[in-house]
């Protein structure tokens, strides 16, 4: 397997066609935007120049990994002649069936179509191809490069040896893979989700500030970053996407989104890609603060 497909050069699809290409494969990133390729090839020098700072990579890996990568605005172009393609579109069930369909059509016969999925069924995924035994999801977490786990999510007529190459690939791409089976959300945020929406249902009823619950969650339960401010990096419209996939998914009313986050989804107030979410967010500052609507007001000083 030499030649990999990404599909959809956003934060998901840069961060695995960056991976690809530092592993010495050939990458074709597609996207039906000049512009978003254009932005994603600057993301990944970025980057990669982060690595030279910390003495990862040289300057030479650098070039290599950047020569490795070539972009696409025709998906026949981009895709015809993968060995793999990993999907990374935006969230949603429609698109993502369309572009399998597309897919199976373009690539050659023995191609394996992999999808970064966070919450959407690969079954139903393989069931839009001719080839459901060579539908694999590989969800890699974010940001790409640095996370180690990749969810290999096996569906329904998954076969053995593509399981085998999948989560053979992922440990020569220096990752550490986990094979789960295909149910709605599968390991990573069937555990994850409620655990965000639980917060944000705690700072709904009142029961602490935005600071105070993610506060508690990484003093008390050592979590590197507090579930609100975790919620705003990964994207609220992400966040509200994949629990109505659980919600639908299971029936259950635990996997209820809150209304606060419906609202501020539908407010525009998705996080860090938004500026706003819980927290406010400055472009090229690493400073954060409690968003305005949930900081408390200033106290007024004590009459003399």
């Amino acid at each position: 397997m030499k030649n990999i497909t990404v599909i959809g050069s956003g934060t998901m699809g840069n961060g695995i066609a960056h991976t690809f290409a530092q592993n010495g494969f050939n990458v074709s990133l597609v996207d039906i935007s000049t512009d978003a390729l254009q932005k994603a090839l600057q993301t990944i020098a970025g980057n990669l120049d982060r690595q030279v700072k910390k003495g990862t990579i040289d300057d030479a890996g650098k070039a290599a990994t950047l020569a490795n990568i070539k972009t696409y605005t025709d998906a026949y172009e981009g895709a015809s002649d993968a060995d793999l393609v990993v999907e990374a579109a935006t969230e949603n069930r429609d698109i993502k069936l369309k572009l399998f369909k597309q897919l199976s059509d373009i690539c050659k016969p023995e191609a394996i179509l992999a999808s970064n999925t966070s919450s959407i069924s690969i079954t139903e995924i393989a069931a839009a191809t001719n080839r459901p035994g060579q539908v694999i999801g590989m969800h890699f977490m974010n940001p790409v490069p640095v996370m180690k786990l990749v969810e290999v999510i096996r569906g329904y007529s998954t076969t053995d040896a593509v399981t085998k190459t999948i989560m053979e690939l992922s440990v020569q791409l220096g990752k550490e893979p986990v094979e789960v089976n295909d149910y709605p959300g599968f390991v990573a945020n069937r555990i994850l989700m409620p655990m965000i929406n639980e917060a944000i249902y705690t700072l709904y009823e009142g029961v602490a500030g935005v600071a105070e619950i993610d506060t508690v969650m990484k003093l008390g339960m050592a979590h590197p970053m507090g579930p609100l401010q975790l919620a705003d990096f990964i994207g609220l419209d992400v966040c509200l996407a994949i629990l109505k996939v659980l919600h639908n998914g299971f029936g259950n009313p635990k996997y209820a989104p809150c209304p606060l986050l419906v609202n501020m989804v539908m407010a525009g107030q998705l996080g860090v890609k938004s500026g706003n979410g819980f927290y406010e967010y400055t472009p090229g500052s690493k400073d954060v603060k409690v968003a305005r609507k949930f900081s408390p007001p200033a106290q007024a000083p004590p009459a003399p």
